[in-house]
């Protein structure tokens, strides 16, 4: 809004495009101001904002399994690999026999034609408030699932685009996680390494940094991805104790990355 109350109010004063164009430059400024407010404002009432962990628990797990179920059902129909790629989920999750029923009926409710994705996922931010930790191991779950299921191919992309966007995720951030999920994906660290080249890089985007970070900016990031993701942290603000092992799996990740530049840049 801010965008466009200025390029109205530039072209205006300025008399042409060009006063538009600085208008919705000191618009986009103006909404960024906003958001850094809200979200400020969010994390001071209350811990970092968002309702009780047990209803955030609860709600993320269920709308994790439908919002997978809709993406699978992307291209008008669910493969037996997307099914496939669902269970090894739950498998990885180790879910018990009761949550593999909720999963199992959260997928099926999630391939509806008339599921409310948009609904169910403003709904999931309102929950969690300003904790987007919880929010990106939702995101990250999605993002194995749809790897696994169909290469993230045809619509599914685009869809997936849109629910991390809605959530507020960067295309940016979706595309590093991608990344470093595809160098992982069907080996784990413990398998043999890929190439120098392609595991140093993947080690950066796990992180979160580019290359030419300083070996400060290096820990700080460090230090701040394990402090993030830690499991026990998680599971007090609303992560569902189902989808710790995913939570541990990142902070050996986070970790991991850490050893590979560590051990590159020569540092101890």
């Amino acid at each position: 809004m801010g965008k466009v109350i200025g390029a109205l109010l530039g072209f205006l004063a300025l008399r042409g495009v060009y006063g538009a164009v600085v208008g919705a430059i000191l618009g986009h400024g103006f909404d960024q101001w906003q958001e850094t407010e809200a979200a400020r404002a969010a994390r001071a009432a209350g811990g970092g904002g968002g309702g009780d962990p047990a209803e955030i628990g609860d709600l993320l797990f269920r709308t994790a399994f439908a919002v997978m179920g809709y993406l699978a059902k992307a291209d008008g129909r669910v493969t037996d690999a997307e099914i496939g790629a669902a269970r090894t989920i739950m498998h990885g999750l180790r879910l018990d026999e009761m949550h593999v029923k909720r999963a199992i009926e959260a997928f099926g409710r999630g391939k509806a034609p008339d599921y409310p994705i948009e609904a169910e996922l403003a709904r999931l931010r309102a929950t969690c408030g300003a904790r987007h930790d919880l929010l990106r191991v939702f995101l990250e779950i999605q993002v194995r699932a749809a790897l696994a299921g169909n290469d993230l191919k045809g619509p599914v992309r685009g869809l997936l685009l849109g629910v991390a966007q809605r959530l507020g995720f960067s295309g940016l951030e979706v595309a590093q996680l991608e990344a470093a999920l595809r160098l992982q994906q069907g080996r784990g660290w413990t398998a043999p390494p890929p190439a120098p080249g392609a595991r140093l890089q993947s080690a950066y985007e796990v992180l979160g940094i580019q290359a030419s970070a300083s070996d400060e900016d290096l820990k700080m990031a460090y230090r701040r991805q394990m402090n993030e993701n830690h499991p026990d942290k998680l599971v007090a603000r609303g992560l569902p104790e189902s989808m710790q092992e995913l939570a541990k799996e990142k902070t050996q990740r986070i970790r991991q990355a850490y050893e590979v530049i560590c051990e590159h840049r020569g540092l101890r």
